[in-house]
């Protein structure tokens, strides 16, 4: 009889945790920025079916890299778990660190477990608060570990170059289109130092605007109004107007 190949603990999750990593740094990256009113979230994503972002709740929402298959069925769980949550208590109990902690539980499970592979995925959970020091941003890379975010965060494809690019030109009080024009000069930025251009049919962008009067503050920003937004002559106030303007034309999209 042959003896097993024995290979130590700390070497089996050192492996599983390189091929989740490898993993996600195949797909593109997602950005999520604070502004003044809010958190956006970018990403570059020219499907229109298959979502990176998406609402969980009234004030949470939820972006993704990595397999879709798996990052789907975790928001599905998320959303049912809010659903039943708020159902059963309150509304205001549904909270993005309680759904983090619940994400961070399965992917941890999932991770130690030999019986099946890891997920390819990262995810981040937002919530808006009432003003920017209320706003919460977690970040649950593969192995089921919470990083709470502040100001600006980017996962998946160049990441770490990405998080630099915007640490250093990030700020407080920021209009939504500045910062959806500092979010794709980020993911424009390739690994190898270049720049490439990146048009509106090629992003995926929401917001949760915390001044929206309806309880539910995600709003996705499509079509004519991102164009605009992106526009290098539009300024701030200009793009404000705007955006309020085409705001009951998004409402009916979502």
């Amino acid at each position: 009889m042959t003896t097993p190949f024995y290979v130590s603990p700390q070497q089996a999750m050192a492996d599983r945790a390189e091929y989740a990593r490898k993993g996600i740094a195949r797909g593109r990256s997602v950005v999520v920025l604070q502004y003044a009113d809010g958190i956006v979230f970018v990403a570059e994503n020219p499907s229109r079916a298959l979502h990176k972002v998406s609402e969980i709740y009234d004030r949470i929402a939820f972006a993704a890299v990595g397999k879709y298959n798996e990052f789907e069925n975790l928001r599905i769980g998320g959303v049912r778990y809010a659903d039943l949550r708020g159902y059963t208590y309150d509304r205001d109990d549904v909270t993005a660190r309680g759904l983090a902690n619940v994400y961070a539980q399965t992917l941890g499970t999932i991770f130690s477990s030999a019986a099946e592979k890891p997920y390819e995925v990262e995810l981040i959970v937002a919530e808006v608060g009432d003003g920017p020091e209320d706003d919460q941003i977690y970040r649950l890379p593969h192995d089921g570990s919470i990083v709470d975010e502040h100001g600006s965060v980017a996962v998946g494809g160049n990441a770490d170059q990405i998080s630099n690019y915007l640490g250093q030109r990030h700020r407080e009080g920021m209009t939504l289109a500045e910062a959806l024009k500092l979010a794709v000069e980020s993911l424009t930025r390739d690994a190898n130092g270049g720049e490439r251009s990146l048009t509106a049919e090629q992003l995926e962008v929401a917001v949760l605007d915390r001044t929206r009067p309806q309880q539910r503050k995600f709003k996705r920003i499509l079509g004519r109004q991102l164009s605009r937004l992106m526009e290098p002559e539009t300024t701030s106030e200009a793009a404000e107007e705007q955006a309020d303007t085409a705001e009951d034309a998004s409402d009916a999209e979502e």
